[in-house]
């Protein structure tokens, strides 16, 4: 490995919408993400912001306070890592348009997703939650103003009226408004530079994004979390963007949150393979042709979707990808240096999940999580589908009627509880480690979505023990065969 890399920023993704962590868990991992080789954190705090004013209604139930803000800005400060602020300004509106005072913004009726770009009240909401975050935020150089996934933009029925105008189109609406927040920005803050997801920017033809003056205001962050990305493509892309004027571009890998939105564990082959292609875009242009990389961490695909992996599940994979970033490539030697650092026996790559336990922040968390995503359905499955007892002997026909023959019961009952009671001890060994990481909402939607379930079969199947009847013996008299002919 020839331990240097072409990315001068890299930047670890904090998606809080959801799941986010305790300060205190914070606290334990900024020194581990500073260890593992990044220099930067790219904070999407959605509702976790302290909103004040016309804004409060924003907050998250378990929302930061302005304290726990600068606590976190503190703490980044110790380890050396550029905090970049995200704030939605555009697209992924959910967690503002959703509430009824704002809904009269959206582009859609039906939809919270996409801002109205018609409206002087839209920017002005922007606007001000975009002042909001820089207050708390004196020293930031950077603010990420999103603009990805402009879902249902010109099907409202201002924009269908401004597109009937002639040389009109969705491409020039989006550049006007992302033109306008990155104005606001700069006129607030002059030294901060705005970025933005560039998925809106790559199909539009370069005269109109050169003509925009976009380019001089922003910095496009090129997103591709796949594992087969098309180096050359990329490649291509960013000769574009420079040919349009955009002075610096960035790169977004993904370490989580990019194979499923309920994904559990991360698979680090994959994320892997996804950074060596990030490696090669790099490499193929000229040096410090990318200001940086933000190894994205999502948490939801968006405001309303399940949890995908949570935080300390993602740490190995995270940890692998930012060594390779530092390494050049990922050896054995590199993949020893990510053990060390885990406190982990053995790193492993091709499955799509691991076991065994580590020792860094939240090591617990995904030991336990590991346990719970690979055994605990299929025991539960294993239980009900595959014990003839069960299946040949209370059968869901026999649960509905409340049948059993009694001998079946001895046979069924001490499994069920012998199952139930070794999960319920992991359950809440996983459920004091969560309570020690995350906030109670997000302990108790992550249990309800993974274990619940399951442990709820076994309850169920218990309860419908309790209440089976059996079917009297017929009657025999006093030294006859019952079985005689009377």
């Amino acid at each position: 490995m020839s331990g240097s890399t072409p990315f001068k920023m890299r930047l670890v993704h904090l998606d809080l919408k959801g799941a986010p962590p305790k300060v205190s868990y914070l606290s334990e991992i900024f020194p581990l993400f500073r260890a593992l080789g990044a220099n930067g954190l790219l904070i999407e705090y959605e509702d976790m912001f302290p909103y004040e004013g016309p804004l409060r209604l924003l907050r998250a139930k378990y929302a930061y306070s302005p304290s726990e803000i600068k606590e976190i800005l503190h703490l980044a400060g110790l380890n050396e890592l550029e905090v970049i602020p995200l704030v939605q300004t555009f697209g992924h509106m959910e967690f503002v348009l959703k509430h009824a005072a704002f809904a009269h913004l959206r582009e859609v009726g039906p939809f919270p997703c996409t801002l109205n770009p018609h409206e002087a009240e839209s920017l002005a909401l922007v606007g001000a939650m975009i002042d909001q975050v820089l207050e708390l935020h004196p020293g930031a150089q950077w603010l990420h103003v999103g603009c990805d996934e402009l879902y249902y933009l010109g099907e409202g029925e201002a924009s269908r009226r401004w597109l009937q105008q002639e040389q009109n189109s969705t491409g020039k609406l989006c550049l006007s408004h992302m033109r306008a927040v990155a104005s606001h920005v700069k006129a607030r803050r002059p030294s901060v530079t705005p970025l933005v997801w560039d998925d809106m920017l790559r199909d539009l033809p370069e005269d109109q994004l050169a003509a925009s003056g976009v380019p001089q205001l922003v910095e496009p962050v090129l997103w591709d979390y796949a594992a087969d990305l098309d180096v050359h493509g990329k490649v291509l892309l960013m000769q574009k963007y420079r040919r349009c004027g955009f002075p610096r571009l960035w790169a977004a890998s993904a370490f989580k949150g990019a194979t499923g939105p309920s994904q559990a564990v991360p698979p680090v082959e994959h994320h892997l393979r996804n950074h060596v292609q990030w490696l090669q875009v790099a490499g193929s242009g000229p040096t410090d042709s990318l200001q940086g990389i933000i190894l994205t961490g999502w948490q939801r695909y968006d405001h309303y979707s399940v949890l995908c992996e949570l935080l300390p599940a993602g740490v190995p994979s995270l940890a692998a990808c930012l060594q390779l970033l530092l390494r050049g490539g990922f050896d054995e030697d590199v993949k020893a240096k990510v053990e060390n650092l885990l406190g982990i026996s053995s790193l492993e790559i091709t499955d799509a999940v691991r076991e065994g336990a580590g020792s860094f922040p939240g090591s617990n968390i995904l030991a336990l999580v590991t346990q719970v995503s690979l055994h605990l359905r299929s025991s539960v499955d294993a239980l009900l589908e595959g014990n003839r007892y069960v299946t040949g002997w209370f059968s869901p026909y026999h649960r509905r009627r409340k049948l059993i023959h009694p001998v079946m019961v001895q046979h069924i009952q001490p499994a069920v509880l012998s199952l139930l009671a070794q999960w319920s001890t992991l359950v809440q060994e996983l459920e004091a480690a969560l309570q020690l990481a995350f906030y109670p909402d997000a302990v108790e939607e992550w249990l309800e979505e993974n274990v619940h379930p399951s442990l709820q079969q076994l309850q169920a199947l218990l309860q419908d023990l309790s209440e089976v009847s059996t079917p009297p013996l017929p009657p025999t008299s006093p030294g006859r065969d019952a079985a005689q002919d009377p």
